[in-house]
């Protein structure tokens, strides 16, 4: 038993050495390119920079909600086109036949895209504690931060598994990014929302982000920072386990 044990346990360490492995080639592979500097980083940099100009003295009260949209896109940038990508030339088909499991791989294909939104995030947290004068709060930023990075990038990952081209799977990208960021909270509060968008924006996971970031900076939440770290979380289990039943039972097809 105790042997069988050891086993597992090895065999649990080889595979999470190869999930990071696939993170590593696809960090090298895909960051630092031009789709995903333009998306990835110098679209918040603009929407932050057209908000400062709107109004400068608002920017603090900003900060949050753009935080977690440079983490929405950061996370989703790499992930929403590096699957479909490798199906095309056939790279996923060589990673299916090579000796690892289907979790393995899924953490793999999503760790690129965690450390990413992870990195951009806490950077623009950084850079507004310092100018705004935002509270640092390590722990609670890097936990709302890394279950925000988590669901996005498990957004991206099931994105590119459904699709077959690039340009499709950043369409569908875009089409979902894009009602989340003038729905969840980014620019206006969801307090000052009509109550219809208020309960439409409940069911879309960058407001508990962006909530969960307003709270830490002391910005008047929503809902209590808990509840708002516990529907990140349930989201992105959630996108997981749909995410593994798809590379279960269509992974083939979609080759």
């Amino acid at each position: 038993m105790m042997e069988q044990r050891a086993t597992l346990g090895i065999t649990a360490r080889a595979q999470l050495a190869r999930a990071w492995h696939i993170a590593v080639k696809d960090m090298r592979t895909y960051y630092f390119k031009p789709p995903l500097i333009s998306w990835g980083m110098l679209f918040p940099v603009v929407m932050m920079l057209a908000f400062y100009l709107r109004s400068p003295g608002d920017m603090r009260e900003a900060a949050p909600g753009l935080v977690a949209l440079t983490v929405l896109f950061g996370a989703t940038s790499v992930e929403a086109v590096a699957i479909a990508f490798e199906k095309r030339i056939g790279a996923m088909e060589r990673l299916v036949m090579a000796p690892i499991s289907i979790h393995a791989l899924l953490i793999g294909k999503t760790l690129s895209g965690v450390i990413f939104g992870v990195g951009t995030g806490l950077i623009i947290w950084l850079a507004s504690s310092l100018v705004w004068g935002l509270p640092l709060a390590p722990l609670g930023v890097l936990a709302a931060i890394l279950l925000g990075s988590a669901t996005f990038a498990l957004i991206g990952v099931l994105i590119s598994l459904m699709m077959r081209e690039v340009f499709d799977a950043m369409t569908i990208s875009n089409l979902i990014r894009f009602p989340m960021v003038f729905l969840c909270g980014v620019f206006v509060p969801l307090s000052a929302m009509h109550p219809v968008l208020q309960r439409v924006a409940s069911f879309l996971p960058l407001t508990y982000t962006v909530d969960a970031l307003r709270h830490l900076s002391g910005m008047g939440a929503v809902y209590p920072l808990t509840v708002s770290l516990v529907a990140m979380a349930v989201f992105a289990a959630a996108l997981y386990w749909a995410a593994v039943k798809l590379m279960e039972h269509r992974l083939e097809d979609l080759l």
